[in-house]
């Protein structure tokens, strides 16, 4: 179940609840009882890892990235005849 991040307009009492897909909006603020509560937006706080389906199944090539894998640093390509960088 997502959490769900709301906001009362009326105190500006800030709420997280824990909800399924489906449910409806909480409305009634918790700490006024006004009905001012609305719906925040906000970003997923997850990612996914691990060596499970996503990493395995629907990346290719580079884009893998399979827990475990480290790659060395890259170093910087050399530019030549680059006058403002001392090389």
């Amino acid at each position: 179940m997502p959490i769900y991040e709301y906001q009362c307009n009326a105190c500006g009492h800030e709420h997280e609840a824990l909800q399924k897909l489906g449910a409806e909006p909480l409305i009634v603020c918790p700490a006024c009882n006004e009905a001012e509560l609305k719906k925040k937006i906000s970003a997923a706080g997850f990612r996914l890892k691990g060596g499970g389906w996503y990493e395995t199944d629907f990346k290719s090539g580079n884009k893998k990235n399979v827990a475990g894998e480290s790659k060395a640093p890259e170093k910087a390509s050399s530019c030549s005849g680059c006058p403002n960088h001392n090389h």
